[in-house]
């Protein structure tokens, strides 16, 4: 069973909260979050309530300050856990929002997509299988998105107005 405890102070230090599944809002049990410890599983803590704003992967390991670590301005305000997937990965990227323009599928991970594909950047998708992370520049930098199997028109409804991503990769039982 995945589990993530999360602390308001840095270094494990003060009030705590386990926490084994999505948490939309966590101010009901923290004031504020400043580190976390993932026992098991992964999660992606973001920086505003109900999933949205930055986004951040935690795997297994111990994070004494996130913040400075990260580059988190704010503190976590909410966490949902990703389920492990095992099975084959799948999704349809497309250079324009509404599935418009060039698009390819991919079944693994993807560096950068101008070297591989000639797009300029990726502006919605459709997710078949698996869990991938989408990131705003080439070789898994920038800003980070998590998507889980369904249709992305556009991905405002996350969060990220007018972001386009430049690399994806899959989040696969290596991470567990």
């Amino acid at each position: 069973m995945s589990r993530i405890t999360f602390y308001e102070e840095r270094n494990f230090q003060g009030r705590s909260y386990e926490c084994s599944s999505d948490c939309a809002d966590m101010s009901s049990y923290l004031s504020r979050c400043h580190s976390c410890r993932v026992e098991r599983g992964c999660f992606v803590v973001y920086d505003r309530s109900n999933f949205m704003g930055n986004q951040f992967f935690m795997k297994r390991g111990e994070y004494s300050d996130y913040m400075s670590m990260m580059g988190m301005s704010d503190c976590i305000r909410s966490c949902r856990l990703i389920p492990m997937h095992r099975g084959n990965y799948r999704m349809s990227i497309y250079e324009r929002e509404n599935f418009g323009g060039q698009s390819h599928e991919l079944m693994d991970d993807c560096d950068n997509v101008m070297d591989r594909y000639r797009m300029f950047n990726c502006m919605s998708c459709n997710v078949m299988d698996g869990h991938w992370l989408m990131y705003e520049q080439p070789q898994y930098r920038g800003r980070m998105m998590y998507m889980r199997p369904g249709e992305y028109r556009n991905f405002m409804n996350q969060g990220m107005n007018g972001m386009g991503f430049m690399s994806m990769r899959r989040i696969n039982d290596s991470y567990y």
